[in-house]
């Protein structure tokens, strides 16, 4: 869900803001030991599907709006630090073409929907992963 332009405070919006900007740098050098041949293109099929399918939305409550999220998907396919960053760019060209979220906002949007979702959808899929059986998916 992003959150729009002067939905959030401007000090709450400068801090999630620098959390953010912490995030894609850390994010920045964990993709250089994700990143090879092989996966510097899909990460950019990644960011190319997720921003597609983002831009469906749907109205929810206080001016909101509501869409699938794609940081699960790039943290499984192309790693939890390659998939901050493709959520990051999609979240970036949203809000400076569409004014999907607005910049003001882009340190809480990247935060909540680039951060938190990846990190934690990379998290569950590697438990995932640890607790089913091998065999499983045959």
């Amino acid at each position: 869900m992003h959150v729009p332009d002067g939905f959030i405070d401007a000090p709450v919006s400068a801090a999630a803001g620098l959390v953010a900007a912490g995030a894609v740098a850390v994010s920045l050098k964990g993709a250089r030991r994700e990143l090879d041949e092989r996966t510097a293109p899909l990460a950019g099929l990644v960011a190319a599907f997720i921003f597609a399918v983002q831009m469906l939305n749907f109205p929810v409550a206080a001016g909101t709006s509501g869409h699938l999220l794609g940081g699960a998907l790039a943290a499984i396919l192309v790693g939890p630090f390659t998939g901050v960053l493709c959520v990051s760019v999609v979240l970036l060209m949203q809000g400076v073409l569409f004014a999907d979220g607005g910049l003001t906002a882009l340190g809480v949007n990247i935060a909540d929907m680039a951060v938190v979702t990846t990190v934690v959808a990379y998290v569950v899929f590697r438990g995932l992963v640890k607790l089913l059986p091998r065999g499983a998916a045959r």
